[in-house]
């Protein structure tokens, strides 16, 4: 039989808070932009199916620019504007 390499545990557990933190952040932060999206744009159309996608479409644009602007900060290999991430 071969010898199987696992990490430690230290490692499980600090990688798993990591992701824990990082997917809370994208979570909360893809709720909130979505919730600014759908109102601002199905309330004052009188919202049908196209607005609806069009609020998703501006949800989207606003995840693309806090991912952008991640990259941007001191964090260069996630999209996410966590510490550490």
């Amino acid at each position: 039989m071969s010898d199987i390499s696992l990490p430690s545990t230290d490692t499980v557990a600090k990688t798993a808070a990591t992701y824990g933190r990082d997917l809370l952040e994208r979570v909360l932060s893809t709720f909130l932009q979505a919730f600014i999206g759908g109102i601002a744009v199905t309330t004052p159309l009188d919202g049908s199916m196209w607005y609806a996608a069009l609020a998703g479409g501006v949800g989207a644009v606003l995840a693309l620019g806090k991912g952008l602007l991640a990259r941007v900060r001191d964090v260069t290999n996630s999209a996410s504007l966590a510490k550490g991430v």
